[in-house]
């Protein structure tokens, strides 16, 4: 399990994290919109079968975003 940041996109389903900031400011926008503010608890819920998009549950829904997006947001593993 990762104690530092690392990013969205390399958690494995079932995973749990903390949404601790962003890298990509225009992004950063789009998914704040979207519920995935810091602090926020994340899971990934599902992958698709090439691997890109996945799901992941945020803010009492589902959300799919392709993994160049997940990719912009650092997180803090909680459960693995």
């Amino acid at each position: 399990m990762h104690q530092f940041p690392y990013n969205l996109s390399e958690l494995k389903i079932g995973d749990i994290a903390i949404i601790d900031s962003f890298t990509d400011p225009v992004m950063s926008l789009k998914l704040l919109e979207m519920g995935c503010i810091p602090g926020e608890r994340v899971e990934l819920v599902k992958v698709a079968p090439m691997g890109d998009p996945i799901a992941i549950h945020v803010a009492g829904y589902l959300l799919s975003l392709r993994k160049a997006e997940a990719s912009t947001v650092l997180i803090h593993q909680i459960r693995a």
